[in-house]
């Protein structure tokens, strides 16, 4: 399993958010220097985002989910076209799950397990 994952779920819906762009990225100074990319799941999940013996680096990493897109796709207008969660990893190689809570008009993150 990649040592990121993400799961997002469309809490207007009551479901998976599928095909939802993914990408994950450190923070270097004031840029960005993109590492993985992928696409959520029938099940909202984006398990496979790095190599299973990937291990990153201690420091800030930012993960965009594109919600535009997946809003669009249902034809609900929405008011965010991006999320960003930018959280900090320790660098021991621990597991990081980053859920996305998702509708229209807000969402919510949290450090999940």
């Amino acid at each position: 399993m990649s040592q990121i994952t993400t799961h997002i779920l469309d809490t207007a819906r009551g479901c998976p958010a599928e095909g939802v762009k993914v990408s994950l990225s450190r923070v270097e100074d004031a840029s960005l220097a993109e590492i993985a990319k992928g696409a959520t799941n029938d099940d909202g999940r984006v398990s496979d985002l790095l190599d299973a013996d990937a291990v990153l680096d201690a420091g800030t990493y930012r993960m965009r989910f594109e919600v535009s897109g997946y809003f669009r796709n249902r034809g609900h207008k929405h008011f965010y076209p991006w999320v960003d969660v930018v959280f900090n990893i320790d660098g021991d190689g621990q597991h990081y799950h980053i859920p996305l809570l998702l509708s229209p008009y807000g969402y919510s993150t949290y450090r999940g397990s």
